[in-house]
């Protein structure tokens, strides 16, 4: 094993353990598996400035050839101050926190969800507002007031009424046939004389 594989496997593992600890509820975990991934980033960095020799010179050759790029180092640098002010903020939180609490893991707050749901309800409700029809227009389940009918066969409430109408003119007619019928097999017609007997 090459030491940059090693450092490679190191990286991964603080990644891996950075990001699990900063998924928990509790502060201080987040603390913790914030540094680890500050220093996981840490050697990334140094991983992407390759293979160097330091910048020495006897005075003569002046060549850069083969020497370490010193930017990765700065990155370094100013990645520790970050890191190192991060951690002062949330360390002052897990204080404060502790003094308020006694607790250092976060809860949901009832009162915070009540207003981000209610939020919720009222952006979808204006969002709802603002197009003239829906995808399917009249054809949807719960259809804009107005929306346009797309496919030129009438609104539903048109549509249930053309097929009640429709049955209750094949009811008149069924029970006119009826009639009809008894009336030809009593072997009387509509005007009382005696008609011949249809089967």
């Amino acid at each position: 094993m090459t030491l940059p594989f090693i450092m490679v496997l190191a990286m991964g593992f603080l990644f891996a353990c950075g990001i699990y600890l900063m998924l928990e509820r509790s502060l201080t975990r987040v603390l913790l598996g914030f540094i680890l991934l500050g220093n996981g980033v840490n050697l990334l960095i140094i991983l992407t400035a390759g293979r160097g020799a330091p910048p020495l010179t006897d005075g003569q050759n002046l060549s850069t050839l083969g020497m370490s790029d010193p930017l990765p180092q700065a990155l370094i640098l100013t990645a520790i101050v970050i890191t190192f002010a991060v951690t002062a903020f949330l360390l002052a939180m897990i204080y404060r926190s502790w003094r308020l609490v006694r607790a250092d893991s976060l809860e949901d707050d009832t009162a915070d969800l009540q207003v981000a749901i209610t939020k919720m309800i009222d952006s979808e409700a204006e969002a709802s507002t603002d197009y003239d029809d829906t995808e399917f227009g009249d054809e949807a389940e719960s259809p804009i007031t107005g929306a346009v009918d797309l496919d030129d066969d009438g609104t539903p409430h048109e549509r249930e009424a053309a097929e009640d109408s429709a049955s209750k003119g094949e009811n008149s007619a069924g029970i006119g046939r009826t009639g009809t019928t008894s009336a030809n097999k009593s072997g009387k017609g509509s005007d009382g004389t005696e008609t011949e007997e249809n089967i």
